[in-house]
């Protein structure tokens, strides 16, 4: 009997998540500069796409005309030095940015939600060890750490994405670990040990889905978080090698400036900033259509 009373509590809760997952939606979408971010975002994901199997500036390498030439109609961000398409160089970046942000922000979500989850569900000598590790990795500047992890493994797009990777996953974990501590003793978690539920199916299919709105606008956010790093490894000649990135065009740009050369640095600028509003105003949106503790306060 105690069984057959406690079952609805789990029901109760996914009802609430699905709830939340609808009026996250409809907010989501009534929202003009959400809609038009995400329009924004999309798009650079297509172009990625596309330009990923060549199907759009496969032939960035190409000489188009004389060295530095400027910008006109035949080409919108004009030639560099070797007389190719900075517009053609700008958008096969966008590959390597938007690739850059996707596996990133994964790979951040798994170890931050794996960490943290255990951390907070097991408590004792596990969540210390946890707590002690990621202390221990916050206690090394970013940049210092990035780089170090990018010596270690080498240059390469596959290094970027660990270097970037390993070292963003601390901020989720700690959010995470918070949260299952708070919903592990909730009545729904209860009900699921009830009616026999193991360790595992109660933290990863009754406690994680309740957290996943924190998942979803962290990814958001390290995704961006995770285009300015690239571009500062770049920057710094630790980054994509073969290939046009931002962070190489800026890199490039601060020679030119010298002669009067100003739109590679102003077309690489141009395609970051966009980009990084964008996720930054659609973030911005996610939080405040996922976030329970928001909605309490309007």
């Amino acid at each position: 009997m105690e069984q057959v009373e406690k079952m609805p509590e789990t029901e109760i809760a996914e009802q609430k998540s699905k709830s939340l997952w609808v009026h996250a939606f409809y907010q989501l979408i009534s929202d003009p500069f959400a809609k038009v971010s995400f329009i924004i975002v999309a798009l650079y994901a297509l172009v990625a796409i596309l330009s990923g199997f060549d199907i759009i500036a496969g032939n960035w390498d190409v000489q188009f005309g004389e060295g530095y030439s400027a910008p006109s109609w035949q080409h919108i961000f004009g030639t560099d030095l070797f007389g190719r398409s900075v517009f053609l160089k700008t958008v096969k970046g966008t590959e390597v940015a938007m690739s850059v942000g996707l596996v990133t922000a994964i790979i951040s979500m798994i170890i931050g939600v794996t960490l943290g989850a255990t951390a907070g569900y097991f408590g004792g000598k596990v969540d210390e060890f946890i707590v002690w590790f990621y202390t221990t990795v916050t206690s090394i500047p970013y940049i210092m750490l990035l780089v170090a992890i990018t010596f270690i493994l080498g240059k390469g797009l596959i290094a970027v994405y660990l270097a970037l990777g390993l070292s963003s996953w601390v901020n989720l974990c700690r959010l995470i670990r918070g949260e299952v501590i708070r919903h592990k003793d909730r009545e729904y978690v209860h009900a699921a040990s009830a009616i026999g539920a193991n360790e595992f199916t109660k933290l990863f299919k009754h406690i994680v889905p309740n957290v996943l709105h924190i998942v979803i606008i962290n990814f958001s956010l390290q995704f961006q978080v995770a285009i300015k790093s690239e571009v500062i490894l770049s920057y710094l000649g630790l980054g994509v090698q073969g290939r046009p990135s931002w962070g190489t065009m800026i890199n490039d740009a601060k020679q030119e400036l010298a002669q009067g050369v100003w739109w590679q640095l102003a077309a690489a600028t141009l395609a970051m900033f966009v980009v990084v509003l964008s996720l930054n105003i659609l973030g911005d949106a996610l939080r405040d259509a996922l976030d329970p503790k928001l909605k309490g306060k309007k």
